[in-house]
């Protein structure tokens, strides 16, 4: 059965807003890249989707590490949680309906870990019990305002590690309560 987790860059005061927060430390990008190429696939929310099709085509200014990056993303398959678009790029999966019913038939049939992406739909998949990990990446920063880790009321967790990335971040990892 493959585990979902919901794991995300975030500010001290909770702000997920990637354009706000630093930029990674090469430290911090290694361990994305690692994590990206360990997955069994990732659900998107659309948002969260469009600004990773990014790194759906090679860029000539990337660096070796952001080739790499983009290759274990490219690789992996996608499931994108959106009524709104009508198509999703290359392995990819858009689910309109029965979102409920397809996340666990993933969870049920694949193993693994299988990332959560997006406030909102890991809002929506707390509220079904979906998320069965939490990953707070703590980054020294106070942005002030932006778009919150958790979408909706904050619930019960139990900590169960913590582990420093890099020079900076603080990886804090929670199980439901």
């Amino acid at each position: 059965m493959a585990k979902i987790v919901f794991g995300m860059n975030q500010s001290l005061d909770g702000y997920v807003d990637h354009q706000e927060l630093p930029t990674p430390s090469p430290a911090l990008f290694r361990h994305w890249i690692e994590h990206v190429r360990d997955l069994t696939g990732s659900v998107y929310g659309r948002r969260m989707y469009e600004a990773m099709r990014y790194w759906d085509e090679d860029r000539p200014e990337w660096s070796t590490e952001q080739h790499e990056f983009a290759a274990a993303w490219r690789r992996q398959p996608k499931w994108v949680v959106s009524r709104s678009l009508k198509s999703v790029g290359p392995n990819a999966t858009l689910i309109a309906d029965d979102v409920e019913v397809v996340i666990r038939g993933l969870k049920a049939k694949l193993t693994g870990e299988i990332s959560a992406s997006g406030p909102e739909l890991a809002q929506s998949l707390t509220e079904m019990g979906l998320i069965d990990e939490y990953r707070l990446y703590l980054h020294p920063v106070v942005l002030g305002r932006g778009k919150p880790f958790f979408a909706g009321s904050r619930p019960p967790l139990r900590l169960v590690a913590s582990e420093r990335i890099g020079g900076e971040v603080i990886r804090l990892t929670y199980v439901p309560a």
